[in-house]
């Protein structure tokens, strides 16, 4: 099911449009590749009856100004009037009908119908069918509206090939990518999109990942390395290995995040839709006193002027520019975002966002590339002769980057190992040809009672400290380079008036220290565990008025994302688990986007509020007129269509903003 299907289904309620229960969004929404003739047909079917109606009104209201006659008071051009408001209010009668009979009696529709029926039953025709044909217009551009901006969202992430050319038996088939199984092997021409994860088998290849990341610019993959599902390859023929199957791919994933965004609404929409439960009656029954009272203090007392003023009441009182308007700001949000390769698992997230008072990011992944090199190896004097291939037995075993990089240095096969143990944020442990092998950090190495342990440390350096059967062996020293935008980072957030930022990290102290000056962080905190970096957030949190988001990628960070009030994973790189956790996934692996996420938080805030101020500045004005008796259907029809148009107009805006 695509994304604008599902959001449509989502909505249909809280929109009321009465073409909802015809076809969703998806279905009404001409197909690019429709011919001119098939694309005027559908633009007639959605538009005919509003065309016709208007018709009729016109020939109805032509002929009575012409020829006014009567029968027993009634306009003998009363039953094209009734023509005409058939034809655009059926939809809506039905709809307001089938509501009560469930128990929903104080809807938008029910409003409608009370209103242009009792003008009718008043003798003002034209304005009965006026109203309800511009609510019906209305209603087509608002849903034309909401469909363009689902429809720019849907274009953006269902990338996915609705094919694969996959290798069986020697021979290249088209099948369809649900079919293809993991481990089997994909061709992929120059201009075609990638349908599954999987790894490059021979060669470099070129691809464009902006349907992943939201970044135009090539990245070059070599063999070996994962080539994701909606990367299009921009060079020679490629062969992929698949490594995930359809249903788990990078980019499915990224689809249902978005689509289950829609269902995580924020406490503004929440509220509008209560709101509107109890709105909705409220007004209903002000208008039935504004027939009844004046009775008991009016002289002459004219029942069909008060009736008149009730029903214009009614009209204005639509609370339609709220309920369209305000989920599909959020909705317009959450797709520019997605546009910038930043994800929000719901429009909640995207508000919770715009109150973060505290940034705290980890290091190795998220600030720095998470690619080590080793710099230097030391040994001391009675070292284990093989104390280096017994540390990359254990290391071979982790997907950690340092443990990759220190495989990659060494070079050789590893030996094989038994009692394999983590140690959260420390290193390994385990046994290797009978010998029990420590491989991490001086605080491991001491807490399993190692003697020797030199405090040497390197600036700008990570130590990964070795020990055979409890005696030292020695160090290799790593570094790891900065990210270009680390910088930028730091820069955006105290630019967006966010004060307290800060690095929470496993590594040394030292470097953390001397990482947390170099980028302007009020503080930097390292040697910690990953329960301690929890803990860290947890007392944060508690400080009055502290809202923080910390920003992860690996396994280590799960718990950390999980407890702060706002967690951000790196998706490009970060671990499937930080992912799962986050609320927020930044594709890219840019942490610059961690202020571009706030900004358009920020943005989405502003318009929303925008919005329900204008809307409820309005239609409290009107209704005060109406009431009054100063302002008619027209006044009415501005304040329920004309601004709900305007509201949703704004809505759409920011998604112009963030291309």
């Amino acid at each position: 099911m695509s994304l604008c299907c599902t959001f449509g289904q989502n909505e249909t309620q809280t929109m009321g449009t009465p073409f909802s229960s015809q076809a969703s969004c998806c279905d009404q929404s001409p197909d690019p590749c429709e011919t001119i003739p098939s694309r005027w047909f559908h633009y007639w079917q959605e538009w005919k009856s509003s065309i016709l109606s208007l018709l009729a009104l016109l020939l109805a209201a032509i002929g009575e100004a012409l020829y006014p006659y009567e029968l027993l008071n009634l306009s003998v051009w009363l039953p094209l009037y009734l023509l005409a408001y058939g034809l655009v209010g059926w939809s809506v009668l039905k709809k307001a009908g089938e509501l009560m009979l469930k128990g929903e009696v104080f809807t938008e529709f029910f409003l409608m119908a009370i209103a242009t029926l009792g003008a009718f039953a008043i003798g003002e025709y034209p304005e009965a069918v006026t109203v309800m044909l511009f609510y019906t217009v209305g209603e087509i551009l608002q849903h034309q509206a909401v469909s363009k901006a689902k429809g720019n969202i849907q274009a953006l992430l269902d990338l996915r090939p609705s094919r694969a050319r996959v290798i069986r038996e020697g021979q290249a088939e088209w099948v369809q990518p649900e079919t293809v199984a993991v481990g089997e092997i994909l061709e992929i021409q120059a201009g075609e999109s990638v349908p599954l994860d999987g790894i490059l088998q021979q060669g470099t290849g070129s691809f464009n990942t902006a349907a992943i990341t939201g970044e135009s610019v090539p990245r070059r993959i070599g063999a070996g390395e994962e080539v994701l599902a909606g990367m299009v390859n921009l060079q020679q023929l490629l062969k992929i290995q698949v490594s995930r199957s359809f249903q788990e791919s990078s980019l499915s994933k990224i689809i249902r995040t978005v689509q289950e965004a829609t269902a995580k609404k924020a406490k503004t929409e929440q509220f509008i839709r209560k709101f509107a439960k109890v709105y909705t009656p409220i007004v209903t029954y002000l208008a039935l006193a504004l027939v009844l009272l004046p009775y008991a203090f009016v002289d002459p007392y004219v029942f069909s002027d008060w009736l008149y003023r009730a029903l214009v009441f009614l009209v204005i009182s639509c609370p339609c520019a709220l309920v369209i308007s305000i989920p599909l700001g959020y909705f317009g949000g959450i797709g520019a975002a997605s546009r910038k390769g930043i994800l929000f698992k719901g429009s909640n997230y995207l508000d919770q966002i715009t109150r973060v008072t505290t940034v705290i990011f980890d290091k190795t992944g998220t600030l720095t590339k998470g690619v080590f090199s080793v710099q230097e190896e030391k040994a001391v004097a009675r070292a284990h002769p093989d104390w280096k291939i017994l540390a990359l037995s254990l290391e071979s075993k982790s997907n950690h980057p340092i443990a990759a990089a220190l495989v990659q240095y060494l070079g050789k096969s590893p030996h094989p190992v038994s009692e394999l143990r983590e140690h959260a944020g420390q290193g390994l442990s385990g046994t290797v040809q009978n010998q029990a092998v420590l491989v991490g950090n001086r605080i491991l190495l001491e807490r399993m009672q190692v003697q020797n342990v030199p405090a040497t440390s390197v600036a700008d350096k990570t130590l990964v400290h070795v020990a055979v059967e409890g005696n030292y062996c020695g160090y290799f020293a790593l570094a790891d380079e900065l990210k270009p935008d680390a910088h930028e980072a730091f820069r955006d957030l105290h630019s967006l008036g966010i004060s307290e930022t800060g690095i929470l990290s496993g590594d040394r102290q030292e470097i953390v220290q001397a990482l947390g000056k170099e980028l302007g962080a009020s503080q930097a905190r390292g040697d910690l565990l990953p329960e301690e970096k929890s803990a860290w957030l947890e007392n944060e949190k508690k400080q009055p008025g502290r809202v923080v988001a910390f920003v992860g990628d690996g396994i280590n960070d799960a718990p950390a994302l999980a407890v702060a009030d706002i967690g951000i994973a790196m998706g490009g790189l970060g671990s499937d688990l930080a992912i799962e956790t986050a609320n927020v996934v930044i594709q890219t692996d840019r942490p610059s986007r961690v202020a571009l996420a706030i900004r358009i938080g920020k943005t989405t805030k502003n318009i929303v509020w925008q919005n329900i101020g204008m809307a409820f500045g309005v239609k409290f004005l009107v209704l005060a007129l109406g009431a009054a008796g100063l302002a008619g259907m027209w006044e009415a029809v501005f304040a329920d269509v004309g601004v709900a148009l305007l509201a949703i107009l704004n809505a759409i805006r920011i998604t112009k903003m963030y291309t």
